[in-house]
């Protein structure tokens, strides 16, 4: 389906757009982080590996000190990379059991 929001305001088209075309870039960097993710998979010697806790605060922790350097919200890079890291330990997981 193709149809469109309706614009609320005529600023709104471009900034709607300059959005779309992040969200495009987005799914592109998501896409090459699953397959990063696919590639532990696959690697990674026990099952109980895939899941690393020290890693994930870790990660965290550069997101945040990242965030922080280009002005991106605390509460919005925090909440966005624990769901992303949650969701691949998930895919991880499944790739890990098809081996």
């Amino acid at each position: 389906m193709n149809a469109r929001a309706p614009v609320p305001c005529p600023e709104m088209a471009d900034i709607r757009n300059r959005i779309d075309i992040l969200d495009k870039k987005l799914v592109g960097l998501l896409a090459e982080r699953q397959q990063l993710i696919e590639a532990a998979g696959k690697v990674k010697p026990a099952r109980q590996t895939v899941r690393d806790e020290a890693r994930i605060e870790e990660v965290i922790r550069l997101v945040l000190a990242e965030a922080q350097a280009q002005n991106l919200s605390t509460e919005i890079a925090e909440p966005v990379w624990r769901q992303l890291i949650e969701s691949s330990i998930a895919h991880e997981f499944s790739v890990f059991d098809k081996r």
